[in-house]
């Protein structure tokens, strides 16, 4: 092949059920295996307690007038409540929608509304956010309403809210009393796997959010094949810090664990280093999954040397690119041999590309693996036309994992969709003869000094060569010469002695003199989302202001 396009392998069928069919699947072949275990709430269910309970759910939204199609929000941390309502939506023939934890209340009022909500299931708080108060500003007619009667001026759709935990609140069904009795009504839904199961916004650096809308067969394939590339079995025990409001958690994590029978663990509502290592040990658990910057985490825990970790073998990093020093840690101090590299979107379900778990360490940490199955990917120039292996060109992926689009949003759709399939993510890449392929940077993170056109990422995988960096990030800051600038945030090795020179002096002479940063910045951290991935605009914006005042007034942008 000399075209940049791969083609994955179709030998095995795609699945054709829906969610809830699965479900009820692995629940008979599994019955008596432990399907769920959540630490923080002292949880642990087999398969077949986990479905009576999603069972009862299921039919306790029919019940309080839902109907297939119905729009359900789920505005909570990592917790048991969580997996019950991911399987009982899908069951009933609702559209989970998942809820940022970290939105405030403008953010609740847009998500609300832009789907329509008939119900939302909340946790009563979550670190500093109160959620009902939340809720309560943009509702004052909850605190006076009959449970399941909500009528809200500025939330016109929404009818009932549940509130997980003991507490009552005024107008809000506790969850507990969510459960419904005629679960055999369950039967009588026709749903097809081609139908909307779940919306999960983008966040977007500019604009609104936009609703990706997944079907059955999108999210359910993508987590047999995932799950299928690690190795997945019924004897795994999957440990799932990740959010499960992301496809990271919920897809990934969640339905690969239903496909093949494995148990799904979460150490703790958040992440928290700590927590992941003392499950890991009492748990028992064969796989791990994580951002980079999580495993960094759980690598410098001042601990981590008192847990035993030998139970691993697989995961899956994935979020941002992987040090090189950092995988070698995973792979030996945390005997994750066979973890492997996945790269995707929201849009996509989430996986297009994954490592193997025996592919060659350098290349692990290099690429982001070979396509997955029954997909097709392209990499194109900025006239649409197909590039040469080893050239960079937008990705653009085909297939089933394809959302059917942004919900009520037929421009941005028609923006990211093409009419022959093709949806284009917006990330630079190239495909090797081999068909392993390098993420090179987002279009819109290109940085053009003096007529040069420079991706941050390849700055950054470069410095990530010095022994004394743990992470790095580059950004682009405007400058009245260049017009734009180099500027990278660098995490240092702890008791390193590292200045500016020495990473100019690192670079100089092995990339070219325009690549090297002309700012240089050395932080505790980054500025993150909740799924781990760097906000790269807000970097941009604290890093005018420092350089600002640190020029004394000189003025950047």
């Amino acid at each position: 092949m000399t075209d940049s396009f791969v083609r994955g392998d179709h030998s095995e069928a795609l699945i054709e059920m829906t969610i809830g069919a699965l479900f009820d699947q692995t629940v008979k072949r599994y019955p008596d295996g432990e399907a769920l275990v959540v630490r923080h709430q002292n949880v642990r269910w087999t398969w077949q307690e986990l479905r009576t309970r999603v069972d009862a759910v299921a039919a306790g939204l029919l019940e309080r007038g839902l109907k297939p199609g119905d729009r359900v929000g789920i505005w909570a941390p990592n917790c048991a409540e969580w997996v019950i309502v991911q399987f009982a939506t899908a069951k009933a023939g609702l559209i989970l929608v998942n809820i940022n934890p970290a939105y405030r209340v403008a953010e609740l009022d847009y998500a609300l509304n832009k789907v329509g909500c008939a119900a939302l299931i909340l946790a009563p708080s979550h670190k500093s956010s109160d959620y009902v108060a939340m809720l309560g500003e943009l509702a004052p007619e909850l605190a006076v309403s009959v449970p399941g009667l909500l009528n809200a001026a500025r939330l016109p759709d929404l009818r009932l809210v549940v509130v997980l935990g003991e507490t009552e609140h005024a107008g809000c069904l506790p969850f507990a009393a969510l459960a419904g009795k005629d679960t055999g009504a369950l039967a009588d839904i026709r749903l097809d796997p081609a139908m909307p199961v779940n919306i999960q916004f983008t966040s977007g650096t500019t604009g609104f959010p936009k609703g990706a809308t997944l079907s059955h067969r999108n999210i359910l394939n993508n987590g047999a094949f995932v799950g299928a590339r690690i190795g997945l079995t019924s004897r795994d025990r999957l440990c799932i810090p990740v959010p499960l409001y992301h496809c990271f958690g919920m897809v990934m994590g969640n339905l690969a664990c239903a496909v093949h029978g494995a148990t799904m663990v979460y150490p703790a509502e958040a992440f928290d280093p700590g927590a992941v290592l003392e499950t890991v040990e009492a748990e028992r658990c064969t796989a791990l999954y994580g951002v980079p910057t999580m495993f960094i985490a759980a690598l410098q825990h001042p601990d981590f040397d008192r847990f035993d970790l030998s139970s691993l073998r697989t995961g899956i990093m994935a979020g941002s690119p992987c040090p090189m020093a950092v995988m070698r840690e995973v792979i030996d101090r945390m005997h994750m041999d066979e973890v492997t590299i996945a790269y995707g979107m929201t849009e996509t379900s989430p996986v297009s590309f994954q490592s193997d778990t025996d592919d060659p360490l350098d290349l692990r940490v290099s690429t982001v693996g070979r396509v997955q199955p029954h997909l097709e990917v392209k990499l194109i120039d900025l006239g649409g036309n197909i590039v040469a292996r080893g050239e960079t060109g937008e990705l653009c992926t085909r297939g089933y994992s394809v959302m059917l689009g942004y919900w009520d949003d037929a421009e941005r759709t028609a923006d990211a969709l093409d009419a022959d399939g093709w949806m284009h993510t917006g990330d630079l890449a190239t495909i090797d003869e081999d068909g392993y392929c390098r993420i090179v940077g987002r279009i819109k993170d290109m940085v053009i000094r003096g007529g040069e056109n420079i991706y941050p990422r390849e700055i950054e995988e470069y410095l990530l060569t010095h022994p004394d960096i743990v992470d790095v990030q580059g950004v682009g800051i405007p400058d009245e010469k260049y017009g734009e600038e180099m500027c990278v945030w660098i995490v240092a090795r702890a008791g390193a002695t590292l200045g500016e020179d020495d990473v100019r002096a690192h670079c100089r002479g092995r990339i070219a003199h325009f690549k090297i940063p002309r700012h240089i910045l050395f932080v505790d951290g980054f500025p993150m989302t909740v799924t781990g991935k760097v906000q790269k605009f807000a970097m941009r914006e604290q890093t005018l202001k420092l350089l600002k005042e640190r020029e004394g007034g000189v003025r950047y942008g």
